[in-house]
């Protein structure tokens, strides 16, 4: 059921990684409406072409076409979807390339504990517009394929292993991928105007080679989960095999906390929290529905451990906005001279104090001109 008031789970507290938040219950009232954000106003853009708050700086890590700075690895074309992991005292940030004709695939930039780039590699190649995905609780990043029939591959971040077509996961349009480890199962987005909503349920969980494909389902404001008879999706595309199955314009990204995992559809500019817990559903924003709106086009989206959404556009004025555990919404960059681009990959490091995103295109509105950036500042740790 689609409710505007919604039990708020998912903030304060928690560990390094996405997957290890502290439960803090609180009744508000979805859907988030615009405000003033806890960072203060952009400032005038610096050197980068960013309009940042006060306190928080830009630089530039890799330019598509280009090879990563300190390194010899040239940075793929089409940046999108990306997270980041832990490596020892450093860490590693993935991103995809949405480049089809056997072009896209997945690269890895990995930092010292000071944020030092130390190297740079593919960790996937010879696949087809790999857009989002998401990383899981074993440390492999799922890279997947936004194509009629397309796959979700499964990489290792730290390029030591060779890439795994998941099949069992569904072949249709794939956005992104959410891991839910207390209900052992990885949710699933579609990016079709009719899309759909899904889960796969391993076999066991932390292999994701078998399992059961299945499709959100809603009957009389009741949700219910169906398996999908073939998720192969050949001749019947899996959004088109169960009748009843809730339909979603346009399925961007997904971030899984606490019982709540959050997708964002681009249709109709909308962010949903899907209740696991209670099986329910809720519009946590919708453009429609608060004044002066400053988030639109919604694409990939991540969450800061205090409890923050940082929502990407793709078009828009080209912000990374803030969605607060208190449901306020405000810009919290925007990057300038860069209308023809899109927002992308939004990630926070392990311990939070760096976010990492990409504009797709760049000042020159090719995929050949995609510019990842890195942003350091005082993000918040309390609400």
């Amino acid at each position: 059921m689609e409710r505007r008031t919604f039990l708020r789970a998912a903030v304060a507290g928690g560990g390094s990684m996405a997957f290890g938040f502290t439960l803090w219950s609180e009744a508000l009232a979805y859907p988030a409406k615009t405000g003033t954000s806890p960072y203060g106003s952009l400032r005038t853009a610096d050197a980068n072409g960013i309009q940042l708050p006060s306190g928080f700086t830009s630089r530039v890590i890799a330019r598509s076409t280009r090879t990563v700075p300190g390194t010899s690895f040239t940075w793929h074309s089409a940046p999108d979807g990306g997270a980041c992991f832990t490596d020892g005292t450093g860490w590693i940030y993935v991103s995809n390339a949405e480049m089809g004709s056997g072009a896209g695939g997945a690269s890895a930039i990995r930092f010292s504990s000071t944020g030092s780039i130390t190297g740079a590699y593919s960790i996937l190649s010879g696949t087809n517009r790999n857009c989002a995905g998401g990383g899981t609780p074993w440390n492999t990043w799922l890279s997947c394929e936004e194509v009629d029939l397309g796959y979700v591959y499964e990489t290792d971040p730290f390029g030591a292993k060779p890439a795994v077509r998941r099949a069992a996961m569904g072949r249709f349009k794939h956005e992104a991928a959410a891991c839910d480890p207390d209900r052992k199962v990885v949710y699933l987005t579609e990016d079709e105007t009719d899309g759909c909503f899904y889960r796969f349920v391993p076999t066991t969980w932390g292999d994701l080679s078998s399992g059961t494909l299945q499709v959100l389902k809603e009957a009389n404001d009741v949700l219910s989960w169906a398996n999908v008879p073939d998720p192969d999706g050949n001749p019947t595309r899996t959004r088109k095999q169960v009748s009843g199955a809730k339909i979603f314009n346009g399925g961007e990204g997904a971030y899984y906390r606490n019982g709540t995992c959050f997708f964002t559809t681009k249709g109709d500019n909308r962010v949903w929290a899907y209740n696991a817990v209670d099986n329910t559903i809720a519009i946590a924003y919708d453009d429609n529905l608060t004044a002066n709106p400053p988030l639109t086009g919604v694409d990939n989206l991540t969450g800061a451990a205090v409890g923050d959404l940082y929502v990407a556009e793709d078009g828009g004025n080209m912000e990374i906005c803030i969605i607060t555990p208190d449901d306020v919404v405000a810009p919290f960059l925007r990057i300038t001279n860069q209308g023809s681009s899109e927002i992308c990959g939004v990630a926070f490091n392990p311990v939070g104090n760096r976010l990492y995103f990409s504009s797709q295109r760049g000042t020159s509105g090719s995929s050949s001109g995609g510019i990842t950036y890195e942003v350091t500042g005082p993000f918040r740790t309390s609400v």
